[in-house]
């Protein structure tokens, strides 16, 4: 991570070779040193992720068995079908970069790798909000009904929405940025 000439954040992930050269040059690193960095602040990001995804999924595996489940009427249902498939799927490319660093190791494909998971990060990222949402309408409404379920999802997805995409997306546009 670095900060640009605004002094915010400013992540320097590759997207092809001359990103990692400029990179290189800019910081006085070799490009290898650039993909290493980028491979350990990706690493890192991904840590925080998978453990907010599993979390959730583990709890969404276990409430078919809870007795209030059969409960649900056809909203409930539907919430809770498109809550478990955009966790497993959150999950399944959080954990995607595993499997290509396997298949590339020692094949001299870092640059690959990251560009890779980058992708697979930023994807799951998007599902997991989804989740996170959906997770949020379906408990709202068993607890306290559908129009405080929606106000709630719509709240923690509009949060979502702000400090994960538009906030650095903006500071991204600006000049230096």
């Amino acid at each position: 991570m670095s900060a640009g000439r605004s002094g915010g954040y400013r992540p320097e992930v590759a997207t092809d070779g001359k990103d990692v050269h400029r990179s290189a040059r800019a910081r006085g690193e070799t490009p290898d040193e650039v993909l290493d960095r980028n491979v350990n602040e990706l690493l890192q990001e991904m840590r925080v992720a998978i453990t907010g995804v599993q979390v959730l999924f583990a709890f969404l595996l276990t409430l078919p068995f809870q007795s209030r489940f059969s409960e649900l009427d056809t909203f409930g249902t539907t919430v809770y079908t498109v809550t478990l498939t955009s966790s497993a799927l959150a999950t399944m490319l959080l954990i995607a970069p595993v499997s290509f660093h396997r298949a590339v190791f020692r094949k001299r494909r870092k640059e690959a790798l990251v560009d890779f998971a980058a992708l697979t990060l930023s994807l799951g990222l998007a599902l997991l909000l989804t989740g996170i949402g959906s997770a949020v309408l379906l408990v709202l409404d068993v607890a306290l009904g559908r129009w405080p379920a929606v106000v709630g999802c719509a709240l923690v997805t509009a949060v979502g929405l702000l400090s994960w995409y538009v906030a650095p997306l903006r500071e991204r546009s600006r000049p230096g940025g």
